[in-house]
């Protein structure tokens, strides 16, 4: 969507349902739960593996979500 090799968007939420992988630049991984909170530093990608769609409530970037990073400092 950015045209980024990966999301550059730290992110801080809560999972409400389903699971999600996220994959670091560097190559290591985690996989966040149902009814677990999150950090994820910039250098990031993520995937959904499952049928079972990922709802999270996102505290902080939501607003940051998707858009070029030059977008999101002109924001700040």
């Amino acid at each position: 969507m950015v045209k980024t090799d990966s999301c550059q968007v730290s992110h801080v939420g809560y999972v409400v349902s389903g699971f999600i992988t996220v994959r670091m630049t560097d190559g290591t991984q985690k996989t966040f739960t149902a009814r677990s909170s999150y950090t994820i530093p910039p250098g990031h990608d993520a995937l959904v593996e499952a049928n079972q769609p990922f709802q999270c409530i996102e505290v902080l970037s939501a607003e940051q979500y998707g858009k070029p990073i030059w977008a999101c400092r002109r924001t700040r």
